[in-house]
C-alpha cells in the first residue's frame, strides 16, 4: 500500500528528481533520495509542514532540491526510473535514508551536523541527516 497518494505523473516527477540528484549512485543512492522526498511528504515537521503533495515536495521554494534548476531534471523519466520511484512510494526505505529529511553530496567528508540535523550515515556522494524522534515522530514510522 502506497505511503502517499500519488498519480502517474508523480511517479515521474520523483523518478526525475531521483535520477537528476543521484543517478551516479546508482539505483541505491536513487532509492536514497526518494526516501529522503517521501520522508518530507509525510512529515509535517520542521522545515516540511506545508508539504503534502510529490509535486510540493519536489518544487519546495525555498528549501527543495537543487536539480530541479537543471537542465537533466527535465528530460523524461525512463521506466527503470519509475520502477525505483513507485517501490519508495510503496515504503521501501533504505539505511541511511530510512529517516532522513536532508542529503547533501560535500566535497570532503560529512560534517556530523547540518543545519542543526544529525548526520545518520553516507552512502557513496551523499550523507543523510536526519531529525529525532522527539522533533518528528512522522517519520518513524
Amino acid at each position: 500500500m502506497a505511503v502517499v497518494k500519488h498519480t502517474d505523473k508523480d511517479v515521474a516527477l520523483l523518478a526525475r528528481l531521483m535520477r537528476a540528484e543521484a543517478e551516479g549512485d546508482g539505483d541505491l543512492g536513487m532509492l536514497m533520495v526518494g526516501n529522503t522526498g517521501i520522508n518530507r511528504v509525510i512529515s509535517d515537521c520542521l522545515d516540511f509542514t506545508d508539504i503534502r503533495t510529490i509535486n510540493d515536495m519536489v518544487y519546495q521554494s525555498p528549501g527543495g532540491f537543487e536539480a530541479t534548476q537543471k537542465g537533466y531534471f527535465y528530460q523524461r523519466a525512463r521506466e527503470s526510473e519509475k520502477r525505483l520511484a513507485r517501490r519508495v512510494i510503496q515504503g521501501e526505505r533504505q539505511h541511511p535514508a530510512t529517516n532522513s529529511l536532508w542529503f547533501f553530496m560535500p566535497a570532503g567528508a560529512c560534517p556530523a551536523q547540518w543545519y542543526g540535523q544529525s548526520n545518520v550515515g553516507r552512502f557513496k556522494s551523499h550523507c543523510f541527516f536526519a531529525p529525532t524522534a522527539e522533533e518528528c515522530p512522522s517519520v518513524f514510522r
